[in-house]
C-alpha cells in the first residue's frame, strides 16, 4: 500500500512563545478563544491596511472571544528590520493595537 506519513498532532495550545519583551507565553492561555494568528511587518506595502483592519476586527469581536496573535517577521524582504519591542511600539502607537504582539 501507500507510504505512511507521520503527522504531528500537537495543537497550538502546546506551544510556548516569547512576547515582544522576551517573556514566555504559553499559548494554552488562549484555549477557548477564536484565534487569528498573523504574520506582521511594519515595512510591508500592506502594513497600513492590514494593521487598520486587524485593529477594527479586534475591537469589534474581542468581547465575543476573538484574540489576534501577531508575530512580526523579517524573513520576507527584510520588512520588519527593528527589534520585537520596536514592532510592538509601532503597532500599539500607530495603530492602537490592543492584541498581543509577539517576538520575532
Amino acid at each position: 500500500m501507500g507510504a505512511s506519513h507521520s503527522i504531528s498532532e500537537n495543537s497550538i495550545y502546546e506551544f510556548t512563545v516569547k512576547d515582544a519583551k522576551g517573556k514566555d507565553v504559553n499559548l494554552s492561555s488562549y484555549k477557548g478563544k477564536v484565534l487569528i494568528v498573523v504574520n506582521v511587518a511594519s515595512k510591508c506595502g500592506f502594513t497600513n491596511v492590514n494593521y487598520t483592519q486587524l485593529t477594527e476586527l479586534y475591537n469589534k469581536y474581542k468581547d465575543k472571544g476573538l484574540e489576534i496573535l501577531a508575530f512580526p517577521c523579517n524573513q520576507f524582504l527584510n520588512q520588519e528590520p527593528g527589534s520585537s519591542h520596536d514592532a510592538e511600539q509601532f503597532a500599539c502607537t500607530r495603530f492602537k493595537a490592543e492584541y498581543p504582539i509577539f517576538g520575532k
